[in-house]
């Protein structure tokens, strides 16, 4: 049993546990629950763990067959992608992980900007990563319901390093900024949403809309 509030010393930390597969990349990661006990850790009472499999083993054989023209370089280059949002994610409103046992199938998480009519939400994405990634851009569409005037109904999103302005230079993590920038920082004079790009200049009904389908709406079917 957990010992009162009181006697706790700030809430949580995290540990991550990573493994290696025998060619030195990164296996998996195992996150663990503490908690900060009167300055020392306990294991909370009922610990979560999660794992992703991401290294060549566990990829499906049809992506291997796709894969073999160098296409583990790109898988390195996803593992040390994750490896990094890990260590900074909880300092910048932004998150991703795989989704199941592919490397190439994440799903993120971006916190509403503060001072933005999105601040206090959070909003799930899915990524789809080429096999030539980084060299072509990730699919990127909103899993929640997002009023926005660059997004539509489907959660697809208009946004420049989504298409020609993309770069190799550029990361997941830029991504997500990116669209957490977007959310904040609409660019009205190419709507997906020409309604939305409408209201966005009477605050407070655009805010109840984002509301209304942030709450009301259910999370966009694939």
């Amino acid at each position: 049993m957990m010992r009162p509030l009181s006697s706790m010393v700030a809430a949580s930390m995290a540990k991550g546990l990573y493994s290696t597969s025998s060619s030195g990349e990164l296996g998996s990661a195992v996150f663990e629950s503490w908690t900060m006990v009167n300055g020392g850790r306990e294991k909370a009472a009922r610990p979560k763990a999660v794992r992703w499999k991401i290294d060549d083993e566990f990829m499906s054989s049809s992506s291997k067959k796709k894969n073999r023209s160098g296409g583990y370089a790109h898988t390195h280059t996803l593992q040390k992608e994750l490896m990094s949002l890990m260590m900074s994610s909880g300092d910048i409103g932004v998150s991703a992980f795989p989704e199941g046992e592919s490397i190439f199938a994440w799903i993120g998480t971006i916190e509403g900007g503060k001072g933005t009519m999105y601040e206090g939400l959070s909003y799930k994405l899915s990524l789809r990563f080429p096999l030539d990634y980084p060299f072509k851009p990730p699919q990127v569409k909103f899993e929640t319901m997002c009023f926005h005037p660059n997004v539509d109904q489907f959660g697809n999103i208009c946004l420049d390093i989504l298409q020609d302005k993309w770069s190799s230079a550029y990361d997941c993590r830029t991504i997500l900024l990116s669209i957490q920038s977007l959310l904040g920082e609409p660019n009205t004079e190419s709507p997906l949403n020409s309604y939305a790009a409408t209201l966005w200049q009477k605050k407070e009904d655009y805010k109840k809309m984002v509301h209304k389908h942030y709450f009301d709406g259910e999370a966009i079917e694939s």
